[in-house]
């Protein structure tokens, strides 16, 4: 069958990098434009993340939760709706192409692994600028122009959809041969153009988007992982949850923190933009201004210190699906520091 990856370049508001393309989903279609939806309501899972914890796919998530983003921060009901709506129709991870005795959920975890391998197999950014194409608040292009660069990269047309006159969607065309699971994705040239016009679109930044090409590729001077997950440390020494993208407190998911060399010290982003300490606590935003950490060895651990001090406090220890600001110092209900952890 005919599958289409389709990526967003979301800039009001900035979703992800400001110099990579995110995913929006992996589309099962009838070779004509159309497609089945909602297949299957009993494979309608509560929690994709559980699902795909329990399939030992902690890594995939990682993925997900860096590239596979809602614009609102609601990436879990995002993962819901492409499953529900496109996962479900992919035939061949049906339960019955499955070997007896499977993991509940082995469906939307192939589904899933096989949309963010075939993502990060396609980096539309770079196929641009490999073109001298990169966004800007003035330059505009013609249809042509942009979809022959990333030709020039993949050998085949894609797809390309514009909201407002401005690039915001681009879809590769693939024929399956064999199954999802593992079988080969031939590319094939889009069946139809997509949206944009013929001429004048934009291809504008993403404002306060965090910059992945620019961070270091490797530990900062100060022995921070390049790129880490952040976990809270209870003063009785008990690991809780970790920071999300948003630099919450949370048992959920990890984000994916990217370390940045500053001066002495070091910046830290998120998915979600620059990581800062402000009146309002500990936060990652596209708006935000980079606080400068530095880091202590304690043990083992690296800290994540602000201000000459590795303090962190809480008005309470999350639960569930709980997301909880954290402040410097040490004046609440929950004191804690953050360590970083290599991924």
């Amino acid at each position: 069958g005919q599958i289409s990856q389709v990526q967003f370049w979301d800039t009001n508001p900035a979703t992800g990098p400001a110099d990579h393309w995110t995913i929006h989903g992996l589309w099962p279609d009838h070779c004509d434009g159309t497609w089945d939806q909602f297949c299957d309501p009993s494979r309608e899972y509560p929690s994709i993340t559980q699902v795909l914890q329990n399939n030992g796919k902690q890594a995939l998530l990682d993925d997900m939760n860096q590239w596979w983003l809602d614009q609102n921060g609601n990436n879990e009901q995002f993962w819901e709706h492409e499953w529900n709506k496109h996962g479900t129709c992919m035939s061949t991870i049906e339960p019955s192409c499955l070997p007896p005795g499977s993991q509940t959920g082995l469906d939307a975890a192939y589904y899933f692994q096989r949309a963010v391998d075939t993502f990060k197999s396609l980096p539309t950014y770079q196929y641009l600028a490999t073109a001298g194409i990169t966004p800007s608040t003035s330059a505009t292009y013609t249809y042509t122009t942009l979809a022959n660069a990333i030709k020039a990269s993949t050998g085949f047309t894609p797809s390309l959809d514009c909201t407002s006159g401005a690039l915001n969607s681009v879809s590769y065309y693939f024929n399956l041969k064999g199954s999802l699971i593992d079988g080969t994705l031939v590319p094939i040239d889009a069946p139809s153009q997509g949206s944009c016009p013929t001429s004048g679109i934009k291809y504008p930044p993403k404002s306060g988007g965090a910059s992945s090409t620019t961070t270091s590729s490797g530990p900062a001077p100060t022995g921070v992982p390049a790129r880490s997950n952040v976990k809270a440390i209870t003063s009785s020494g008990s690991t809780v949850g970790c920071l999300l993208s948003y630099g919450t407190w949370s048992t959920q998911t990890c984000a994916t923190l990217t370390a940045s060399t500053s001066g002495s010290g070091f910046t830290l982003t998120s998915s979600k933009g620059p990581c800062a300490v402000t009146s309002s606590g500990l936060s990652c935003s596209s708006t935000n201004t980079a606080t400068v950490f530095t880091s202590t060895t304690s043990g083992s651990n690296i800290l994540l210190t602000y201000s000459g001090s590795t303090a962190f406090t809480a008005d309470s220890v999350p639960s569930g699906t709980t997301q909880v600001t954290l402040y410097p110092g040490s004046d609440r209900a929950q004191d804690i520091t953050l360590a970083f952890f290599a991924v």
